[in-house]
Order: C-alpha cells, then sequence, then structure tokens
C-alpha cells in the first residue's frame, strides 16, 4: 500500500474538470495555486506565520489520485474541453493526465434532475442494487490505485429540493427506506452512504441534504468519520459573509439585498428547473439572518427585502455575472446604496475550493477527527454546525474558527 489519497468524485462536470487541470497544472510548475489556502495560506498564530504545508501532514499534490462518476462518459480531457473554462492551451499542456481519467457511470433518477439527462448512467435497479455497484467501484478504484486513504467530494449538479423525510431522521429508518427502494433516498445521499459506509470522509458541495440528515450524521459517528458541507461558498454568497457583519458591527440599516446570477454551465441548467433552485435559494438565503440577528435590532434589519435569482444563459457558459443591489439606510434615515458586480468564471472560483476541502477533510481524518467539521465553515454557503450550536456564516469569524483548529494540530 502506498501513501496515495484518492479522490472520488460525484460528477466531472467543470468544477472537478478545472480541480483535476489546477491540480496537474501546478505540480508541473505552470500556474500558480493562487485561490488555494491549503497551498498558499499561512498560520497566523505563530511568529513568522509559517505555511500550512510546512507545519501540517496536508497530503501533497503529487500523492493525488482522482477518480469520478458522472452520467456523461466524456474523459477528464474531453470534459474540460466541453466545459469551456480553460484555454485550449491549459487542457493540452495537461492532456495525457487528463485523459487517464474515465468516469464511472453514475446513478441517475429524473425526478431529481429533470433538466440534465446523460447516456452513462448505471442500469435502472433498486436503491439497494444502486448502493452494491458503487461499493464495488470504490473498493475497485481503491485496489487499482493502491489508495492508503479514499476521499469522497460531492460537486455534482444541484438535485431538485427534497424536505427531510421520516427515513432520514436515524440510520435505522434510512436502511429501511433504502432496503425498500424508497424515493426519498436521493441519488447523492446513496453516494454519501456507500462512501460512509466504506469509511470514507464525505464533502458536500452541493445545498442538497446528504451527510447533513440526522440518519448519516449518525453513521458517520458510528464509523468515526468526518463530515463537511454544504454548498461550495465561492463568489456572491462569500462576498455577502463579508460585507454583511461590516454593516452590522457599524449598526447601518439594511432594508433590501436583491442577488441575481447568470450563467450558463450544466450547473446553471440544472438550477433552471424550480425544484433545484428551490435547494440553492434556501443555501444562499439563510446567510443575512444568522449575521444580522435581527431580531436584537429589529429597527435596523427587521424587515429586510432578500431576494436571489439565478438565470440560465447559455451564451454565457462558465462566465457567471452576479448582480447585487444593497439598500442601506444611514444616519437620521437616509438611504444608501451598494452595488457589485462580479464577473467570473464559476469553476475557477469553485475549484480551489474544492482542493482545500478534500485536503483539509484527509487532514481531519488523519487526526482521528469525527463527525462535522465546523471549523471548515469559511468553505461552505450553509456550514454544518455541532449539535446545540449555531451556525456561523460571517466570514472573519469563520476564518478565526478555521486558524484556530489548525493551531490545535501543529506538528
Amino acid at each position: 500500500m502506498t501513501k496515495k489519497l484518492g479522490v472520488l468524485l460525484v460528477g466531472l462536470g467543470s468544477v472537478n474538470t478545472t480541480l483535476i487541470a489546477g491540480v496537474e497544472s501546478i505540480k508541473r510548475g505552470l500556474t500558480p495555486a493562487t485561490g488555494s489556502l491549503s497551498q498558499l495560506g499561512r498560520l497566523e498564530s505563530i511568529p513568522d506565520h509559517p505555511k500550512l504545508t510546512d507545519i501540517l501532514p496536508l497530503t501533497s499534490l503529487d500523492d493525488l489520485v482522482f477518480g469520478a462518476w458522472d452520467i456523461f462518459p466524456d474523459n477528464a480531457y474531453h470534459a474540460a474541453v466541453s466545459a469551456g473554462v480553460l484555454s485550449s492551451e491549459m487542457i493540452e499542456a495537461v492532456k495525457e493526465p487528463l485523459e487517464a481519467i474515465t468516469p464511472m457511470t453514475g446513478v441517475y433518477d429524473n425526478r431529481f434532475l429533470p433538466s440534465v439527462t446523460g447516456p452513462h448512467t448505471k442500469a435502472p435497479a433498486t436503491r439497494a442494487a444502486w448502493s452494491e455497484e458503487l461499493a464495488k467501484d470504490i473498493a475497485s478504484f481503491k485496489q487499482q490505485h493502491q489508495c492508503e486513504r479514499l476521499i469522497m467530494v460531492i460537486a455534482a449538479s444541484t438535485e431538485a429540493f427534497q424536505p427531510l423525510q421520516d427515513c432520514h431522521q436515524s440510520l435505522d429508518a434510512f436502511e429501511a427506506a433504502l432496503a425498500e427502494d424508497s424515493p426519498s433516498v436521493t441519488p447523492l445521499q446513496l453516494y454519501s452512504y456507500v462512501a460512509l459506509k466504506s469509511g470514507i470522509p464525505v464533502a458536500n458541495g452541493t445545498p442538497n441534504y446528504t451527510v447533513e440528515t440526522p440518519a448519516l450524521r449518525e453513521l458517520a459517528r458510528q464509523q468515526q468519520l468526518p463530515t463537511a458541507g454544504s454548498d461550495f461558498k465561492t463568489g456572491q454568497t462569500l462576498f455577502k459573509t463579508v460585507l454583511a457583519p461590516a454593516f452590522k458591527q457599524r449598526m447601518l440599516g439594511v432594508k433590501g439585498w436583491f442577488s441575481t446570477n447568470i450563467l450558463g454551465n450544466r450547473d446553471g441548467q440544472a438550477l433552471h428547473h424550480p425544484g433545484s433552485f428551490e435547494a440553492k435559494e434556501k443555501s444562499k438565503l439563510s446567510v443575512l439572518e444568522s449575521i444580522l440577528c435581527p431580531k436584537e435590532n429589529p429597527e435596523l434589519y427587521g424587515d429586510i427585502d432578500h431576494q436571489i435569482q439565478i438565470h440560465y444563459y447559455k451564451p454565457r457558459g462558465d462566465n457567471k455575472e452576479a448582480w447585487d443591489n444593497i439598500d442601506l439606510e444611514g444616519w437620521m434615515g437616509y438611504p444608501m446604496q451598494l452595488k457589485i458586480n462580479l464577473l467570473a468564471r464559476d469553476s475557477i472560483l469553485a475549484a480551489p475550493l474544492a482542493l482545500d476541502i478534500l485536503l483539509f477533510l484527509d487532514l481531519a481524518y488523519q487526526k482521528n477527527a469525527s463527525g462535522p467539521q465546523d471549523w471548515m465553515g469559511l468553505f461552505f454557503k450553509s456550514p454544518m454546525a455541532l449539535e446545540n450550536q449555531r451556525q456561523v456564516h460571517a466570514f472573519s469569524e469563520q476564518y478565526q474558527i478555521f486558524q484556530s483548529k489548525l493551531g490545535e494540530w501543529i506538528e
């Protein structure tokens, strides 16, 4: 057995191909690791602020081995070309390792992903049969690549929103529903369940309920595995969690916050369906109330008109545009406005987060941590919290928690 870390990706679309291409590019010295805390971050509580890679046993990029499931058959090279995120020169420079990654067939149920269909799916079967196939996929990948450890990162298209059902409240109920082939068990929950049963930590980059459910929290505790989630915090929500605390700390009123996005990638296509958008909307809407605490200052934050819109606009591809209009109230009730216009490649924002998440979650596994890793909240729109603890959304507070936890683990 080697020290290799196998990275199992649910989805081989724009985010994950950009992640893999970036890792291969960094390994070859072709591009910097801009945007990655794991590669460029420093521990600020120690004099001279040493690099995290120098004082923590973070897995080297040279020891990462990528595998994936997807409902489209394209290898990572062709998927990266189709995604249109990276220049042809960058893709060609890492063509060989990208071509070596061919996705395993994905689990697909059109009730949860009606806007996106693909030909590379597991044959129709019961959920129990699918779970057995996924377990075989995992075992085969680990043996083929001689991996010492595995990590799963879910970065697939957003499924249609489904509220928690009775089957999600306990592991026994979940496994009974699985045995009965209940449609209440979603494909992404199935991936998470099989990974945890196989002894693999799971990070959820989508807004859908997976490792956040009471049933899978119970399984993670039982297996003594760390989990993290949910929904990558990349652009618009990142800035929201930076600015909103400043407004509160200056006691500036917030009367409205209008956020809209246009994007034309596969994620945008999935979110075009109302059910999938509902899952994303709930994740993005949760931020302001947690930060501004309207009950404490109802005169400033008691009646905020907070709106979220996401539009699928095919010509943009991965080049999203996010626009925010914030209506503020200042001294003596006088109005002010702040407008933010972000133009960015969606996957360029998300890929370094995916890298950081998988490396820090693996670090937690090495340190025998288990359950929700709340200290990783700075990477997520809807961060997992410990039982009976509040969610922390303010980015500066999340960053301090992150720094404090890493300080406990220095070597």
